[in-house]
């Protein structure tokens, strides 16, 4: 049997759950006015369609001076059970289980209708990342809190969920008691470790209390904040110790980081780079001094990973977010043993975490219908089989050809050169990066089951066109590095990003980076070139650094280009070159900057869309769509999209 621990079922407190997948609690942008509803619930049940084991619903604020946003569900009243209700059902008659989890950010607080909240917290300590100095809580307010958890739980139960979790990870509100650092109390919920644990406790008790001896308690924690001023792992595990103690907590959620700065931030939602199942040896260490359920999660993005971790017993159940918001039959498929088909989560961050921090609903760039299953549906057959040519194999053709196959077309798909993938093939060259290459795989499972006929090292032309007599063309031909229009001496060594992602050229000593995009192709290759023992200048045409890139993507950058020396240069848009200086122009000040004793200059100034397909078939009677970077130069998440939506069309 390929999994031997992965799907037996685990008990807790008597509620059996069918295998050890789990989908931890994020935020879906789903909920409406504070409440869940009919896009949340088809959202979570398309997972527990697909075999999960169990859901762990996104926060909740129990207490109405923490509620931020419409998008936030609000667990303060009982006009959340109908919705809670509604997911709930979903879930159920799938044999998922699913429990609901508490929070309260504490001083972490965040805008509300455009002007900021008042932070609660512990002590007078601001954090350092949304940089809110608190108000210091009452004891009465801190026994308020404790009713408003409580009574948040019997309202999810009264709805019919299993059970709730309470949350005490990421530096949030019941962290921020247990952190002698952010609770510099002097009543009864400071001063000692047992005072800085009461509210816990008391949360732990009355919620016990309210929701009765059958239903499911939990506690969400981080194992290590990777903050200066939070709790590191082995503060955790005293903290765990003394959780031990507590017989109404049935289960402890392990995770990382902490939302109080920005190096713990990265750990929240942990990109590619970030080494797979990292925080299971933590939870393994968990595991030796409490005797209770342990959960964890962490990029733990294959089954065969999940395997590993139980089988070393360093959890119970492994959470598998992501892994599902890019494919949601993943549990099935492993059950099953049809490993190829999945579609591998690729810690990109881009449409999870990334379309969270942009306030809209979640999705997946290589799963559109994530988030959107209310609106989109992969399975729908078309009235009639067409031939249908595709032109270009990059991730939106790609996507093109096997979504169009599924449906009932003859699809043909040609690329040009020897080998799909466009510009994923150059995404994964760079230092830590290599994962994303897995997009390729996925999407060439896709096509080859759905029947398409791949044509490499073919271009499509008009004469093609009328040999094959197609009845749509879709044209994803995608783009070229672009050059802007500014003078550049011929004595100038300069190249552009996709040579030096190619290893075309060779840089010299010094580089300067002119980095347009903003993404990941700049600051890519600087790490690249760093590593390489260069001296690198990365000159960015924005605001930040990775401006276009997610928060925790950003920040991890950020911090690789601190050690390795990488000088960067905001504000700043290249003008010309010659001789070994390079000039910039200043975006804010309009003054000049000048880079010298430059041997390399390498431009990341975007691409230009291919277009001559498109030019070659105007005139013809011939249905057409256009897809991805040949319509204007975006990211894969648009090209797969697009490509989606015009194999829908056809």
């Amino acid at each position: 049997m390929l999994f031997k621990h992965l799907f037996t079922p685990h008990e807790i407190r008597g509620l059996e759950i069918r295998n050890r997948i789990y989908s931890s609690s994020h935020q879906t942008i789903l909920a409406k006015n504070g409440v869940p509803g009919e896009e949340m619930a088809a959202y979570h049940e398309a997972r527990a369609r697909g075999g999960a084991g169990l859901i762990i619903m996104e926060s909740s604020r129990p207490y109405h001076d923490d509620v931020s946003a419409s998008y936030y569900i609000d667990s303060s009243t009982d006009a959340c059970i109908p919705g809670y209700k509604l997911v709930a059902d979903g879930i159920h008659k799938h044999g998922c289980k699913v429990f609901a989890q508490i929070n309260h950010g504490g001083r972490i607080a965040y805008s509300h209708d455009g002007m900021l909240m008042v932070p609660n917290g512990p002590s007078l300590v601001p954090d350092h990342r949304f940089h809110c100095m608190p108000r210091v809580m009452s004891t009465h307010y801190i026994q308020t809190l404790v009713k408003a958890f409580a009574q948040a739980a019997r309202r999810m139960i009264e709805a019919g969920l299993d059970g709730v979790e309470l949350v005490s990870s990421h530096g949030m509100l019941m962290a921020q008691f247990l952190n002698p650092k952010t609770n510099q109390r002097t009543d009864q919920y400071g001063g000692s470790d047992e005072n800085r644990f009461r509210f816990i406790a008391e949360c732990i008790a009355e919620t016990r209390l309210v929701i009765g001896s059958e239903k499911i308690i939990g506690l969400r924690i981080s194992c290590d904040e990777h903050e200066p001023d939070g709790l590191d792992a082995s503060a955790w595990l005293k903290i765990c110790a003394r959780l031990d103690d507590e017989n109404e907590l049935d289960f402890v959620d392990v995770t990382a980081g902490s939302m109080m700065g920005p190096g713990g931030s990265i750990h929240v939602v942990p990109p590619m780079q970030v080494e797979h199942a990292y925080i299971a040896p933590q939870a393994g260490h968990i595991m030796a001094v409490i005797n209770k359920t342990i959960m964890v999660t962490g990029r733990i993005n294959q089954p065969q990973l999940a395997e590993q971790v139980l089988a070393a017993g360093q959890a119970h159940m492994c959470g598998m977010t992501r892994a599902m918001i890019s494919d949601p039959d993943m549990p099935n498929k492993a059950r099953s043993g049809n490993i190829d088909a999945i579609r591998a989560c690729i810690g990109c961050n881009q449409a999870c975490i990334g379309h969270y921090h942009m306030g809209v609903r979640i999705s997946c760039i290589q799963n559109p219908i994530s988030g959107r299953e209310t609106i989109l549906d992969n399975h729908t057959k078309a009235n009639k089989s067409r031939t249908v040519l595709v032109a270009g194999g990059g991730p939106g053709g790609m996507k093109a050809a096997a979504v169009a196959a599924e449906r009932g077309h003859r699809v043909i798909l040609c690329e040009q050169s020897p080998q799909l993938g466009g510009q994923a093939l150059l995404a994964r060259l760079l230092p830590n990066r290599s994962e994303f290459g897995q997009i390729i795989e996925n999407l060439g499972y896709e096509m080859r089951k759905a029947g398409v006929e791949i044509r490499t090292g073919s271009t499509v032309d008009r004469a093609l066109i009328e040999i094959e007599k197609p009845d749509a063309v879709i044209i994803a031909t995608g783009a070229t590095p672009f050059t802007p229009d500014i003078e550049i001496a011929d004595n100038v060594h300069a190249v552009d990003a996709w040579q030096v992602l190619r290893d075309q050229v060779n840089p010299g000593t010094n580089v300067v980076i002119a980095d347009w995009r903003c993404d990941w192709v700049g600051v890519g290759l600087a790490e690249k070139l760093a590593l390489n023992g260069h001296s690198v200048r990365l000159l960015v045409d924005g605001e930040m650094l990775g401006k276009n890139l997610q928060m925790y993507l950003r920040t991890y950058w950020a911090g690789v280009m601190h050690k390795l020396g990488v000088q960067v240069i905001l504000y700043a848009r290249l003008f010309g070159a010659d001789g070994d200086t390079v000039y910039f122009y200043h975006n804010a000040s309009g003054q000049g900057i000048y880079c010298e004793g430059v041997d390399t200059l390498v431009m990341a100034q975007g691409h230009k869309p291919v277009t001559t397909l498109e030019t070659a078939l105007k005139g013809m009677d011939i249905e057409t769509h256009l897809i991805g970077d040949c319509l204007s130069p975006r990211s894969a998440e648009e090209a797969i999209y697009e490509g989606f939506i015009a194999a829908q069309k056809i």
